[in-house]
């Protein structure tokens, strides 16, 4: 299990890193609180196993994940371009440590118990991780999800064993949303738990303990730039809430696609794109080719860390597709659309800030998720014409 190791001290101590961050999560959140932390145990370190060579379990296995150079984007910028490998976690995506966190502090408050059932609703990645984590610690899962989202992601839930419910896309209002209907459904099912990713600050905590103290150490603090989509919000806002603790000169950015909201929620303050204009409430968010990011409201997780982005990017799907196809050709990283999409705005600001500086992203998942559409030429034909 990670571990918090105070050395600040006379007589060093270790506790739960979960037991820490539950207590702390309720007097203190965001920069402040994280600053607060530091200032008052400037000893405190998480201490992953990373020195360790053989690791408990499954759960155990998540985080630490490596940092990559990419090297053809460095070359062409002049900067070091960086992505975190999030899909090496043993569930292939960042969420399994969304899924860590949720469940560990579910347990450790008690809300989670022997004989439990997870359910959610996700556009897939949460759920596969969840399934995992389920299967790891004995629990049963239960996964609501948008049925356009690619054909991989349902089978690989299936295999896993976790019970599957497909709904029509709707807005978030809309009681037949994803979201909503694994919320009901949690209340109908005995030892029912909704893992409630968008809102759960658990989600946050994950990143603002982890992924960022990772990002912090793997670079020695040589960071000028951290650049991250959001779904939930929990990583740029965790992450980003993190990095500005240890230096307020870092920029954090928001990589949106076309059709979300929260690229003028960073820049004027109000949660609006052109593609909604028109829509009511009853409709679903414009299509988009990415999958699990971009939104049409603030969720609790991206709440806690807004203060830490500085400014945001639209990215269109040609632009997200062209860069997963140059960097499998270029480097041989076979990539999700959330992580092409950050690489676009990651490249956007190296080119902006000149050679010499260091910019960081999260390559979040695999493109073996997104056969069918990212990585489908015929597809990719029929509706980007590209």
């Amino acid at each position: 299990m990670d571990r918090f190791v105070y050395l600040g001290g006379r007589l060093p101590f270790s506790v739960s890193s979960n037991t820490i961050f539950a207590f702390v999560s309720g007097l203190f959140c965001g920069i402040g609180g994280i600053k607060l932390l530091y200032k008052f145990f400037p000893g405190i370190k998480v201490v992953n196993g990373e020195e360790r060579k053989i690791r408990e379990d499954f759960v155990d296995l998540i985080g630490n994940t490596p940092m990559v150079c990419i090297q053809s984007l460095s070359k062409e910028t002049g900067c070091r371009i960086l992505g975190k490998c999030e899909y090496l976690n043993p569930g292939g995506s960042s969420k399994d440590r969304v899924a860590k966190n949720i469940v560990l502090e579910a347990e450790a408050r008690g809300v989670l118990k022997k004989g439990g059932v997870i359910v959610e609703g996700t556009s897939g990645s949460t759920g596969i991780s969840l399934a995992q984590v389920a299967k790891a610690k004995g629990y049963e899962c239960y996964i609501v999800m948008p049925d356009d989202q690619a054909e991989e992601k349902s089978n690989i839930l299936k295999a896993l064993g976790a019970k599957i419910k497909l709904v029509k896309p709707a807005s978030i209002v809309n009681q037949g949303h994803y979201v909503n209907e694994a919320r009901k459904l949690s209340k109908e099912i005995e030892g029912g738990f909704f893992a409630n990713q968008f809102e759960n600050l658990s989600n946050f905590r994950a990143h603002a303990c982890y992924t960022g103290q990772e990002i912090w150490e793997q670079c020695d603090g040589d960071i000028d730039c951290f650049v991250m989509s959001s779904g939930t919000g929990g990583t740029i806002s965790g992450v980003g809430t993190f990095l500005k603790a240890q230096n307020p000169k870092i920029i954090v950015a928001l990589a949106d696609p076309q059709g979300s909201s929260l690229y003028h929620k960073i820049e004027s303050g109000v949660l609006y794109t052109q593609e909604q204009a028109e829509r009511t409430l009853k409709r679903h968010r414009y299509d988009t080719i990415t999958e699990g990011i971009g939104s049409d409201r603030l969720t609790t997780n991206m709440a806690a860390g807004l203060q830490s982005i500085d400014e945001a990017h639209r990215v269109t799907d040609k632009e997200t597709t062209l860069m997963a196809r140059y960097i499998l050709r270029n480097d041989g990283l076979f990539i999700g659309s959330s992580s092409a999409l950050n690489l676009v705005v990651a490249k956007k600001l190296a080119l902006r800030l000149g050679p010499g500086h260091t910019i960081v992203t999260i390559l979040c998942g695999s493109g073996s998720r997104e056969l069918t559409k990212l990585h489908n030429p015929e597809y990719i034909k029929q509706h980007l014409n590209i």
